[in-house]
């Protein structure tokens, strides 16, 4: 007999519980709650970014993708992942072109880092990813948050825990980074790099379940000003 599917996982917040989105750069979600924001960065791997895609179809796990946009696992999975985002449950956001240090380029050329990828995004599943940009390294300034503006990407996102899994390491020291860093109200880090990840899927969605979590996409948890 096939197994049967893993449970659910916590529905989102109502929209009427959404909270403004602060000033300046965000790391985590402001307020009392049992939100964790699992943010997906990169796209080395096209097998890890179907992983998890599988993962959100079998759980109903949601996912912010920080896609960089050279990698061609998003094209790749393009197809399974566009009904994702068309309802929700995947968002999508920028991770640069090509995952430069954005403070040791030209304006020019961190202008280029966001149109390329915002271009490939409104080509290739019909939204941009405004208004949130992830700096690579998390390295950025007040000329780089200028120049990400215009192109509209006025909300840098950072984070509160990462699950350490840029390169290569153990599934037991990816587990580790998650019992650590799993906690109410947080923006999480992973990568959609190497393996092991895909290996633990029903581990973390047993710490997601015994903490009380409720997988949350950025849009989820915060209200954007409506424009003029």
């Amino acid at each position: 007999l096939p197994e049967p599917p893993p449970p659910l996982l916590l529905p989102p917040p109502p929209s009427s519980a959404r909270v403004p989105v602060p000033p300046g750069p965000i790391s985590a979600i402001p307020g009392a709650g049992n939100n964790i924001a699992l943010t997906v960065d990169d796209g080395a791997s096209a097998e890890v970014i179907g992983a998890y895609v599988q993962f959100a179809k079998d759980t109903g796990a949601r996912f912010t993708f920080f896609v960089t946009g050279v990698f061609d696992g998003w094209t790749t999975h393009s197809a399974e992942l566009r009904p994702l985002v068309e309802s929700g449950q995947i968002q999508l956001a920028s991770h640069t072109w090509d995952h430069p240090d954005l403070t040791s380029l030209t304006s020019a050329g961190v202008a280029e880092q966001f149109a390329r990828t915002k271009t490939f995004l409104s080509n290739t599943f019909g939204v941009d990813g405004t208004p949130y940009y992830r700096p690579p390294f998390g390295y950025r300034n007040a000329a780089v948050d200028a120049i990400a503006a215009d192109h509209g990407y006025t909300v840098p996102t950072l984070w509160y825990g990462s699950l350490s899994d840029s390169g290569l390491i153990t599934e037991e020291y990816l587990l580790e980074c998650a019992h650590k860093y799993f906690n109410p109200q947080t923006i999480v880090i992973g990568h959609a790099n190497h393996l092991p990840v895909t290996r633990v899927y029903g581990e973390l969605v047993e710490i997601i379940r015994a903490r009380n979590l409720s997988m949350v996409t950025l849009n989820d948890v915060f209200s954007l000003p409506e424009a003029h």
